[in-house]
């Protein structure tokens, strides 16, 4: 953050003066204080999908090389990709759920927005190597077998199906999941995508179908990694969290009584489902600050839906509400 988040944080030593108040939700008062309640799928789950993308991978490599279909290899390559960020989501989730610790105040929870950024990087990256090839396939076309690739591209179909099934069951998943069932999503498109192609070489002879649709599937799988990409990116820059409007959040201090003036306003995503913000709000001499500190926390708590609230009141005439500038140097 900038400047004045770090003078925020720096300033919670002096709060005592003024009534500072800090408020959260319940499962961050337990010891430990570890910011984490968990929303993402169980880890069993991540363990079966994981299971059956590496099972399949090596039945799709072994089959797009015998039959020299471009798009069971690409779709092969891919699930190589998807075992790695199954895995790496699976990883993310077992230490986002440490407690915090001395060098780490909100504990591991942004391992898992690490971790769909990763994910996004290999979807991205993927993408381009397959139309790289696709187009090298057009150019120069190559015999595919193509009754056993449909076969093997409808079985693949089925095994994404039930493993992005078994991830996107019950709801309630962050980015780091989120980017877990695209990959599994992108892998049934592009088993689909070898389907059509096997059926297209089949009844029409065109070889050419191979490279077409594997180009299709890398468009798609692209997108996809690059909406992550972003969403991780806007988290790991301290973006606003979609959903909450700083205009809002403002007005609703500005409306709580006993506030005359507020600055140093600061709302951030530490990972899904924790939203946090820090506000210092100027109260009037005949006002107690901590209950006025206490009124905005609530306030900012039920109407934006934020975990973590600090506020730090201040009197009119204290250096800090004196002089507070919001721009960086």
């Amino acid at each position: 953050m900038s400047q004045d988040h770090d003078h925020d944080h720096a300033a919670h030593g002096a709060h005592a003066a003024h009534g500072a108040h800090t408020a959260h939700r319940p499962h961050d008062a337990h010891a430990g204080h570890s910011h984490d309640h968990v929303r993402d799928v169980p880890a069993e789950r991540l363990k079966i999908s994981l299971a059956l993308t590496a099972l399949f991978l090596v039945v799709e490599a072994v089959g797009g090389y015998l039959t020299h279909s471009l798009a069971l290899l690409s779709d092969a390559g891919h699930m190589l990709a998807d075992t790695g960020a199954l895995a790496l989501a699976l990883a993310a989730r077992m230490l986002a759920t440490r407690p915090r610790s001395d060098a780490r105040s909100y504990g591991y929870r942004r391992a898992e927005i690490l971790a769909a950024l990763f994910n996004a990087l290999l979807l991205c990256g993927g993408s381009i190597a397959i139309v790289l090839e696709s187009i090298e396939r057009w150019r120069t076309p190559r015999p595919v077998v193509a009754g056993p690739m449909l076969v093997i591209a409808t079985v693949g179909l089925l095994v994404n199906i039930a493993s992005a099934y078994n991830l996107a069951r019950g709801g309630g998943h962050d980015s780091n999941t989120r980017a877990a069932i695209a990959h599994v999503v992108s892998d049934a498109v592009g088993s689909l995508g070898a389907i059509v192609a096997g059926v297209l070489m089949l009844t029409l002879g065109w070889t050419r179908a191979d490279p077409v649709i594997s180009l299709v599937i890398a468009l798609l799988i692209g997108w996809a990694g690059w909406g992550i990409l972003k969403q991780a990116g806007h988290v790991l820059m301290e973006g606003v969290p979609h959903g909450v409007s700083m205009p809002a959040v403002e007005a609703t201090v500005r409306a709580t009584p006993g506030v005359m003036d507020l600055h140093h306003l600061h709302v951030w995503r530490i990972a899904e489902g924790f939203d946090v913000a820090t506000v210092h709000v100027v109260v009037a001499q005949s006002d107690s600050g901590t209950a006025v500190a206490c009124a905005v926390s609530q306030r900012l708590k039920d109407s934006h839906k934020l975990a973590h609230v600090t506020v730090q009141p201040e009197h009119p005439e204290s250096d800090c509400a004196l002089t507070h500038p919001d721009a960086p140097a």
